[in-house]
């Protein structure tokens, strides 16, 4: 493998790594948004991870992560007795997104530190290359 494919790698690690991150925005920024309909309520949504692999049978290689897709979550919404909230349905509840929080700090600062570790990645492959550039001074 060449080491240029080093930085291939990384970087569809910091790109998918991007990708859970903004995910992860979205769903924190609509963890307290409320509706009326159980079915138009915020649904968290996650992306799904897909490795890219090379060659064929015994000696392929995983050379990078791509984003298959963002998923939607399955779970129902969270219904709170509300009268006074004027998205109230007929009975008098909101429904809320089944958004943990806690969950998705955790997630985000997992994003967070996966995507600093592709960077330390390319930062040391680059320092080597110019190590061994410096060989022949």
């Amino acid at each position: 493998m060449s080491s240029f494919k080093i930085f291939d790698v990384a970087g569809t690690g910091m790109s998918a790594q991007s990708v859970r991150l903004n995910t992860t925005a979205s769903n924190l920024a609509n963890a307290d948004s409320v509706s009326g309909d159980p079915t138009k309520v915020y649904k968290a949504k996650h992306p799904l991870f897909e490795a890219i692999r090379s060659g064929i049978g015994a000696k392929a290689a995983t050379t990078g992560v791509s984003v298959k897709g963002i998923v939607e979550a399955q779970g129902a919404p969270t219904a709170r007795y509300e009268p006074g909230n004027p998205l109230a349905d007929t009975k008098g509840f909101v429904y809320a997104p089944n958004v943990n929080t806690v969950e998705e700090m955790v997630d985000m600062i997992s994003a967070s530190r996966s995507y600093q570790n592709n960077v330390e990645v390319m930062n040391t492959a680059k320092d080597m290359m110019l190590a061994t550039l410096r060989l022949g001074q």
